[in-house]
């Protein structure tokens, strides 16, 4: 299995071998990450590690028992919130994430977040598919509750209001606590607020696709109006679908999968200008690139904590390295132009 997630060439079956970083191998270094480590996730007031570990390859890419290794580290190293979503292998990383919290009994000590609206049982967010989305994930995940749940903004097909509306219900039957926003536009945030003033719910997290090389979707008016509305961004893909890991450089290493047709889009000159600024902080800082692409995004405004995916338990040590990365105003710089 390939750092960060290039899976199998499909030309050949097999793994698609990571290309050589030019300084590797990086030590596992930088400043150690406690238990206390946490920011508080917006208006929700619930308390979080600064990076939320994300589901999206455990039942699909990642067998159980390295999924709940994968969980173990992260939870090792101070982390206390897992994010998934209905549609994430059919349902079945919920159930990974399900059992693990159910043998390590750490449901109290674990902020759960789950994104609905794309299951093919349950699509989109009309009143009942929203309803049995919520109910089935509960099941999967052996809860009473869900404490962020996301609404995909992909159905713009049924009115708001009637989401809200919906949402109302669930949180006030105890099923859910806090509401998120994923992939919404800045348009539906501001009527979704407008909603709000006449006593809906407030969506109070949003996801948005962000990193160093995917800027200009959310650094627009998606960030003002975050900003203006209090609301906390946690960014899914800060890695660029592994892509800013810095093992992945050429065309044909990458393979033929979807993940790597995703991660080839990024290889052009612009990519690689931005590879060689975020190998020049790395090296100076002792840390992997992986590290300054997390730091990068928790130096942005309304930044909480970006969503991480990770195919091993190294693969956490290394993410959670960006908590405590400093990055100058000389390293923002450096890494803007690279980007521009």
């Amino acid at each position: 299995m390939s750092f960060f997630g290039i899976g199998a060439d499909v030309s050949t079956g097999q793994a698609s071998p990571p290309a050589p970083h030019p300084s590797s191998p990086i030590p596992v270094l930088g400043p150690s990450i406690g238990h206390g480590m946490r920011v508080t996730l917006g208006e929700t007031g619930l308390e979080i590690f600064p990076l939320m570990l994300g589901g999206a390859e455990f039942g699909w890419n990642i067998d159980l028992s390295t999924s709940h290794r994968i969980i173990d580290r992260y939870v090792e190293l101070g982390g206390n919130a897992l994010h998934t979503a209905d549609s994430f292998s059919a349902g079945r990383s919920e159930h990974i994430i399900g059992q693990w919290l159910a043998s390590r009994q750490a449901r109290d000590d674990t902020v759960v977040a789950v994104r609905v609206g794309a299951h093919p049982d349950n699509p989109g967010l009309g009143p009942v598919n929203l309803v049995r989305a919520v109910e089935a994930s509960l099941v999967r995940l052996g809860t009473d509750h869900i404490d962020v749940l996301y609404l995909d903004g992909a159905d713009t097909s049924v009115p708001l209001e009637e989401t809200l509306a919906t949402a109302e219900w669930l949180i006030g039957s105890g099923k859910v606590r806090h509401l998120g926003a994923a992939a919404f536009t800045p348009e539906r945030l501001v009527e979704a607020r407008i909603l709000a003033s006449a006593g809906y719910p407030r969506f109070t997290v949003l996801d948005a696709h962000y990193n160093v090389v995917h800027r200009s979707a959310f650094e627009g008016d998606l960030r003002l109006v975050a900003g203006a509305q209090g609301i906390a961004v946690t960014p899914s893909h800060p890695l660029a679908h592994g892509f800013l890991s810095g093992r992945h450089r050429s065309r044909d290493r990458v393979g033929l999968s979807a993940r790597g047709m995703q991660v080839a889009a990024y290889l052009n000159r612009r990519g690689q200008k931005v590879l060689k600024a975020l190998d020049a902080i790395a090296l100076e800082l002792s840390v992997p690139d992986a590290a300054v692409a997390v730091g990068w995004l928790l130096a942005q405004r309304t930044v909480v904590a970006p969503i991480v995916n990770a195919y091993a338990p190294e693969h956490v040590e290394e993410l959670t390295q960006g908590v405590g990365v400093q990055l100058s105003r000389a390293h923002l710089g450096e890494l803007s132009r690279a980007a521009q």
